[in-house]
């Protein structure tokens, strides 16, 4: 995952200033909160989130397609 470094917010300005971080998630699309100098949290939009949590249908069709063509013949066998 790339991050940008003006996305990055310690824990402790977090919580002491969370209108930064929103203004941040409003302005990049996410902020990363950092717990002790590392990466911990990510904070994004819900919407964005909600698109994580779904995958396209396409996607589902495409990897279908592709675990029917790796295991075609186990398929042919369970179909006897």
């Amino acid at each position: 995952m790339t991050v940008k470094t003006d996305t990055l917010v310690s824990i402790t300005e977090a919580n002491r200033n969370f209108s930064r971080v929103a203004r941040i998630v409003d302005e990049n699309g996410s902020a990363i909160i950092l717990k002790n100098n590392v990466p911990r949290y990510i904070i994004m939009e819900f919407s964005e989130a909600e698109k994580l949590q779904t995958a396209p249908d396409e996607d589902v069709e495409a990897v279908s397609q592709r675990l029917i063509a790796k295991n075609l013949e186990a398929y042919k066998e369970l179909a006897k």
